[in-house]
């Protein structure tokens, strides 16, 4: 995203039966990085025995050969992170693992539960102790707590006194359970290896280990999968679709199948309709790299204005770096982006990116694109205005962070030091995507499929204290 602010959620994934089970839930994490960068982990089972590493970075720094050997066993699951609920340490990265009278199990979780303060100070109030600060603890408890005869309904009984989004991922030494919320707010799919069974956030983790598409999970549905085979159940009562729509705009891979449509030809057809909507004579496109292509090219495709790459992105930026004493102007983004200057000198530019959150970085991208020369800026913006902050596992800025939601379009076309400033709208983005039903979209109208309950403020962590 052009204009930072909004963090990706998390990435999860399992295979049963394979034999090199941990190597491609590891290989399948990799297709899911951009889903979470904070942390990863694995667990693994061999039928007697769980298995478990996590640690803190990319998932090539968290495993390693050596790592990997350790996971046994034909069955794993996997999960990258970036905190929604919880903060960020190691005592919150995922799989979780517990030991039960009933049994050993590890749990990955994609999503943000909305009652899950309430549900948990029930639980300690009952006598219930929190090892960590996740929302994904509290059904580790509720499932300890069922009275439940077997597994599949302990979870069944757990997920059903809770609200929000989940999709999970459980796993024992005897089977693997994957679960969707009813109302489908984030994506997940279910594949296969040969003839080992696979489910993932995403459908681009299939492709990168060989791997062959076979649906999407149903929301409210849950899959058993064990020796016996993949067992589908529906027990959660369906309340309405409510798909998140910023899974199209932003946080798939343009690669990805999710929803029942491609993402990178949905974002296409964003840019189509933004330039129907928001028309304006200019000599080129200009992408923000790499977040605004897709868009940019159907907004070429529709205008028959030039696409052109006029700024240049460094794909070798690291997390950390060391900025000069003496301050470069706009340093950070200089690190990312640069502006053809050869390119844009005396055009008319349209910048065109998949949305606005804070402004600070459109505005820097601006006056580097002013900078190299060019006459006009005309920002085109493939989503609506974002006004409010997302509850459903999406990391946002808070309301009044958000720039949309205190100011007009003719300000914030001031702020940003842009020639004209054009959104989509919420129709024509619903539409592009296949709607207008079937997809949350609060986060432009403030209009929250399950409302949610107002967060207490958690007690202060231990602080860690390493060498």
């Amino acid at each position: 995203m052009g204009d930072i602010g909004w963090k990706e959620e998390c990435g999860i994934c399992g295979i049963w039966g394979h034999n090199e089970a941990a190597n491609y839930t590891y290989l399948a994490l990799h297709a899911l990085q951009h889903r979470g960068q904070e942390s990863a982990g694995l667990a693994s089972a061999n039928g007697g025995d769980l298995y478990i590493h996590r640690g803190m970075g990319l998932v090539q720094d968290v495993f390693n050969k050596d790592i990997l050997k350790r996971l046994k066993g034909r069955a794993a699951i996997g999960h990258v992170r970036y905190s929604t609920t919880g903060a960020s340490h190691l005592r919150n990265a995922q799989p979780i693992a517990v030991h039960t009278e009933k049994t050993v199990l590890a749990v990955a979780h994609n999503g943000n539960l909305v009652n899950s303060d309430s549900v948990r100070r029930h639980l300690e109030a009952e006598g219930a102790i929190f090892q960590s600060t996740m929302d994904t603890e509290v059904i580790v408890h509720l499932i300890a707590r069922s009275k439940r005869r077997n597994l599949r309904n302990r979870v069944i009984d757990a997920l059903s006194q809770l609200r929000g989004s989940w999709c999970l991922v459980f796993l024992t030494p005897d089977r693997m359970i994957a679960a969707r919320d009813p109302r489908g707010f984030r994506p997940l799919v279910l594949g296969k290896v040969r003839k080992a069974s696979v489910v993932a956030s995403e459908s681009n983790s299939l492709d990168l280990i060989g791997g062959e598409f076979e649906r999407e999970v149903a929301p409210g549905e849950l899959l058993e999968i064990s020796e016996k085979g993949v067992r589908s159940y529906r027990p959660f009562k369906n309340s309405g679709l409510a798909r998140c729509i910023f899974e199209f705009i932003y946080f798939a891979r343009p690669d990805s199948y999710l929803f029942e449509q491609d993402v990178y030809q949905v974002r296409k057809e964003f840019g189509k309709r933004l330039f129907e909507e928001q028309p304006v004579k200019a000599d080129m496109v200009v992408p923000v790299p790499d977040s605004g292509l897709p868009a940019a090219l159907g907004f070429s495709l529709a205008s028959g204005i030039n696409f052109e790459m006029g700024l240049v992105r460094s794909h070798y930026v690291g997390r950390t770096f060391i900025e000069p004493a003496q301050s470069i102007r706009h340093f950070g983004v200089k690190l990312k982006l640069n502006a053809n200057k050869r390119l844009l000198k005396g055009k008319k530019i349209v910048l065109v990116d998949d949305s606005l959150v804070r402004g600070t970085t459109m505005r820097k991208l601006v006056k580097m694109i002013r900078a190299a020369g060019a006459r006009q800026v005309h920002v085109r913006i493939s989503a609506p205005p974002i006004i409010g902050s997302c509850p459903y596992g999406i990391d946002t800025p808070t309301r009044k962070e958000l720039i949309a939601s205190t100011h007009t379009v003719n300000e914030v076309r001031k702020l940003i030091g842009a020639t004209s400033l054009g959104y989509l709208s919420r129709q024509g983005l619903l539409e592009a995507a296949g709607g207008p039903d079937g997809f949350c979209h609060a986060c432009f109208s403030n209009e929250y499929p399950i409302e949610p309950e107002p967060r207490s403020k958690p007690a202060r962590e231990p602080r860690e204290v390493n060498d």
